[in-house]
């Protein structure tokens, strides 16, 4: 079995952007989602959300495309949730979605995104690159010094809101 340290930060949204993670709808959605990863052998970090998208933190194992990956877990859900749960409005995926590649040092840092992306949205405080479900205009790139392999929430998040492309929303 080989050694990995994959860690991914996926997000997709709800077709049309359409409210339909709502209260009653996401845990059951969520739990989809976390079994199928799991069936697929990857590992949940976090996985969060509101109404139009889901945010999850994840490592995928080399064996598996990330595309497979994030097709076979959102197909999975949103064929479950329309089979099981038939009296609710059907659930579909938009087709596009992001992922972010990041090393184990920033695993704590996004995971706490991911994890308070219900008070992020209410209080304004997202970081527009990471809320992308769509091709990014630019390449972007965090680069960084050598020596600098400790780094702080701030400067984190600092590096994260210099990523944005200006005036792309």
């Amino acid at each position: 079995m080989p050694y990995y340290q994959l860690y991914y930060h996926v997000v997709w949204a709800t077709k049309r952007r359409l409210p339909l993670l709502t209260p009653d709808v996401e845990p059951l959605i969520f739990a989809y989602l976390r079994n199928k990863t799991a069936t697929l052998e990857g590992v949940v970090y976090a996985l969060n959300g509101v109404e139009d998208h889901v945010h999850l933190v994840v490592t995928i194992p080399p064996k598996i495309a990330v595309a497979t990956f994030i097709g076979q877990i959102k197909g999975v859900a949103s064929t479950r949730f329309n089979k099981e749960h038939a009296n609710k409005p059907t659930f579909y995926w938009q087709d596009a979605y992001s992922v972010f590649s990041f090393d184990r040092k920033r695993l704590p840092f996004v995971v706490a995104y991911v994890e308070n992306q219900k008070a992020h949205h209410a209080q304004g405080t997202t970081l527009p690159v990471l809320e992308r479900v769509d091709e990014v205009v630019r390449s972007a790139m965090v680069k960084e010094r050598g020596d600098d392999w400790r780094v702080g929430e701030a400067g984190w998040w600092a590096e994260m809101m210099a990523l944005e492309p200006h005036g792309h929303k």
